[in-house]
């Protein structure tokens, strides 16, 4: 199939769901169950994104062992997030604690 064809067909669909959304505007209303479940899509879609990286980072199969420096980045990413619920910190000791069990304990 045409690579192209494809890409053009993917960006027209996704063009038309986001216009008919901003050009309905107020006059669509989503009940609250679909209201709640769209809350959860960025977390769901950040999950579905970061666990395998984490998980399988040469997409082998799962490496759950202490010499894997993304499991173990995430994993304290994870607990600072539980423990502080803020985003910049949860990020800076995830990149710290992957930079240096990477760099320090593996070498």
């Amino acid at each position: 199939m045409n690579y192209v064809l494809l890409i053009g067909g993917m960006a027209a669909i996704t063009w038309l769901i986001r216009a008919t959304v901003f050009v309905l505007g107020d006059r669509l209303v989503f009940p609250p169950l679909v209201r709640t479940a769209l809350g959860f899509v960025p977390v769901t879609v950040l999950t579905a994104i970061i666990v395998p990286m984490a998980v399988s980072p040469h997409g082998a199969g799962a490496e759950l062992t202490w010499r894997n420096p993304q499991l173990v980045g995430a994993l304290a990413a994870l607990a600072v997030s539980a423990l502080t619920k803020r985003p910049l910190l949860t990020i800076a000791v995830g990149l710290a604690v992957f930079f240096v069990w990477q760099g320090v304990v593996l070498k």
